[in-house]
């Protein structure tokens, strides 16, 4: 039986900044820095969850649920792919 994972918060990351750093870093950013960088923050949060070798079992809603943002840029990837999809079907 797996067990319950480490909450993706209490991982531990090497290269992770205070969180005064990432604040003062995102007032500075502009919306495409601004967004490299919430994607670069969920990819280190999903990477740490990923390398935990007491994790037993992948769990995608848990990986959803505890990464700050990581669902609203999957719903929005999808809706972006269905619409991609039937440009391309409409178009044929």
């Amino acid at each position: 039986m797996p067990r319950k994972p480490t909450p993706i918060n209490e991982l531990k990351n090497k290269n992770s900044t205070s969180k005064n750093e990432t604040d003062k870093n995102n007032e500075n950013n502009t919306g495409e820095e601004s967004e490299v960088e919430n994607l670069s923050q969920m990819l280190a949060s999903v990477l740490s969850y990923l390398s935990d070798e007491e994790i037993e079992e992948i769990d995608l809603e848990y990986l959803l649920n505890h990464t700050k943002g990581l669902r609203e840029w999957w719903e929005h990837y999808l809706k972006t792919i269905e619409n991609k999809s039937r440009r391309k079907l409409n178009s044929r």
